[in-house]
């Protein structure tokens, strides 16, 4: 792998070429939105990191806490993106779009950046107004101060987005998630330091920590088991006989992950949460509304953690409808020659497959929800830092995973191509 590696001047360029997008991306965290008060930000932020807002933080790389022109992160676009692919669930319209092929691809990512704008634009103005209201926070309050923040914010947020696109077509991995990781990784050595630090003055134990940092690893370890599982469907090919020769007659798997939706429903789940309550987080007024509305969705709350596990298993069996078509693959079996032992081809074959995807995706989100739910009961009992939470272990491993495997299997195409090189010049 490592002789591949210093073969693929490709891979070494792409590996490089996202290594500084992420750090483009990381350095936007630290720019500061213009007129702000530095001091007054850090005393709001420091009694402000719980709830719905952490989460809002971390998925922003602590841009949020810095008040960045970053502070969105990519919410926007995920949110719009969530819109557009439930339209395409109910609009007619859409499925048309969806079913066009390239064009209509075209078609719909377009209408997702215009979405993004859009969004973008009305949570920079929630923003700004919410700024404006906490005191001292802004040095100079005022239209201008809300127009310079709406534009700042709007177009931080589509640079954003490019950088993620520009990582998926030019990068490793998807660039979206790997955004959202980046941000994620940043801010857990200083988890980690605000862990030991609650354990030296004695606000958590020893013991505490050691078992934290055990559930840490096992909840790692079934992670990684959870994502590797595969249900196998044997599918055989007749023999065909064309002259004196006999061909066919294999056997293959279809594989059928456990979880075949990824990491996507916990960042969907995520930032479906945060839309709805971007203004009472961001209005960091005494207003009873906004305070009671903050209250529902904090940590450990039974509204918190009813939708935000709803959410996890309904975007889990949504997506994998989308990414998964039984009908699609048992007609591809069909003209293929390929079918299931003893299931007749065409609807029989999609009938059967469905029914093992829907057992497989049942499973597939309560595993998702129990991952994305158990730490938060542990975060809402104990003073234990927002970052340990499980989104974001999730997050990190899947990503981190999916990275790997794209790697590995770019270095096997380049393996390939080297032996292929040597036979010929044998030859």
């Amino acid at each position: 792998m490592v002789d591949a590696l210093s073969q693929s001047k490709d891979l070494k360029n792409r590996i490089l070429f996202t290594i500084i997008i992420l750090s483009i991306y990381r350095l936007g965290t630290f720019i500061p939105i213009p007129g702000i008060d530095p001091q007054s930000l850090h005393e709001l932020m420091s009694s402000n990191q719980r709830g719905l807002l952490g989460m809002f933080n971390v998925f922003a790389g602590g841009a949020i806490a810095r008040m960045a022109i970053f502070a969105l992160g990519i919410m926007p676009y995920i949110s719009s993106s969530i819109i557009v692919q439930l339209l395409t669930g109910v609009s007619d319209y859409f499925k048309n779009l969806k079913n066009q092929g390239e064009i209509g691809r075209k078609k719909i990512t377009q209408i997702t950046r215009y979405g993004t704008v859009l969004l973008a634009t009305i949570q920079g103005y929630g923003l700004s107004v919410g700024l404006e209201s906490a005191e001292n926070l802004v040095i100079n309050p005022g239209l201008f101060f809300r127009i310079s923040t709406v534009i700042t914010i709007v177009a931080s947020t589509m640079f954003l987005m490019w950088l993620g696109e520009q990582i998926t077509q030019r990068g490793i991995g998807n660039g979206i998630s790997l955004i959202i990781f980046s941000g994620i990784v940043a801010e857990i050595p200083r988890a980690l330091v605000t862990t030991f630090e609650l354990g030296r003055t004695g606000a958590i134990s020893a013991i505490m920590i050691i078992s934290l940092f055990l559930l840490l690893i096992l909840v790692i370890i079934f992670i990684v088991f959870m994502e590797r599982a595969l249900r196998k469907i044997l599918i055989n090919y007749p023999k065909k006989q064309m002259g004196n020769k006999i061909y066919g007659g294999e056997s293959s798997h279809l594989p059928l992950k456990i979880n075949s939706a990824g990491v996507i429903p916990a960042i969907f789940a995520s930032a479906l949460l945060l839309l709805p309550i971007t203004f009472s987080n961001f209005t960091f007024s005494q207003n009873e509304i906004f305070l009671n509305i903050s209250s529902l969705f904090s940590q450990g709350k039974p509204l918190y953690m009813i939708l935000y596990g709803s959410g996890i298993i309904f975007f889990t069996f949504f997506y994998t409808s989308i990414v998964f078509n039984p009908n699609e693959t048992a007609e591809n079996l069909r003209k293929y020659g390929g079918y299931i032992p003893g299931i007749r081809p065409g609807e029989s074959t999609a009938l059967y497959i469905d029914n093992i995807l829907t057992k497989l995706t049942t499973i597939g989100a309560l595993y998702l929800a129990l991952v994305c739910l158990m730490p938060e009961f542990l975060i809402a009992k104990y003073p234990i830092p927002f970052y340990l939470g499980g989104t974001s272990i999730l997050i990190v491993v899947i990503v981190a995973m999916d990275t790997v495997t794209q790697v590995q299997t770019r270095l096997m195409s380049v393996q390939y191509q080297s032996l292929i090189k040597k036979a010929k010049f044998g030859n």
